[in-house]
C-alpha cells in the first residue's frame, strides 16, 4: 500500500510541474487579405461551415476549449494544431501558387470525400464540426468549382 502512496505522490507532482511548461496560442484576431475567404469571396453558408470545422486547425486562429490550458492535452492541441497549419493554412492561401492550390483543393476534396477531415479527435469534442450530407456536398461542390476554375 505504502508503494501506491509513494507512486500516486509522484504522479501527482509531475503533473503539477509540467503545468510549468505552456504552450502558445494559436490566436490572431486580424484577418489577412490572403486569406481563403477573402480571396474567393466565399458564401456565409460556407464561410460558417469551414470556420467551425476546419479554421481551428488550419488558421492562424484557434477558438481552445477549457482543457487548453492543461497539460499534456496542451501539448497534443499545439502539435495537431501546428500539423495541420503546416499541411493548409487558410489564413495564408493566396501565398499559394495556382499550383499549390490546386493540389491542396485535390486534397480537401479527398478527405472531405472518405471522412478524414475533420479529424475524429477533433469531432468526437466538436460535434457541431462534422459536416450533414447536405453541408458536405455543398462544401464539396464549392471546393470543385474553385479547382475547375484553376485549371
Amino acid at each position: 500500500m505504502k508503494i501506491l502512496k509513494i507512486i500516486a505522490w509522484i504522479a501527482l507532482i509531475a503533473f503539477a510541474i509540467i503545468q510549468l511548461f505552456p504552450t502558445d496560442k494559436n490566436e490572431s484576431y486580424a484577418t489577412p487579405e490572403t486569406d481563403f475567404m477573402l480571396v474567393n469571396k466565399v458564401s456565409s453558408k460556407i464561410e460558417s461551415q469551414l470556420k467551425v470545422s476546419c479554421y481551428d486547425c488550419h488558421s492562424n486562429n484557434t477558438a481552445y476549449p477549457w482543457y487548453s490550458k492543461i497539460q499534456p492535452a496542451a501539448w497534443f492541441l499545439d502539435d495537431h494544431i501546428k500539423e495541420g497549419k503546416a499541411e493548409l493554412n487558410f489564413n495564408e492561401w493566396n501565398n499559394y501558387s495556382n499550383r499549390r492550390k490546386k493540389s491542396k483543393l485535390r486534397s480537401i476534396i479527398k478527405q472531405i470525400e472518405s471522412g478524414e477531415m475533420p479529424m475524429d479527435s477533433y469531432t468526437l469534442i466538436h460535434k457541431d464540426a462534422i459536416f450533414s450530407k447536405e453541408e458536405k456536398e455543398t462544401v464539396l461542390n464549392y471546393i470543385k468549382t474553385l479547382k475547375d476554375d484553376l485549371e
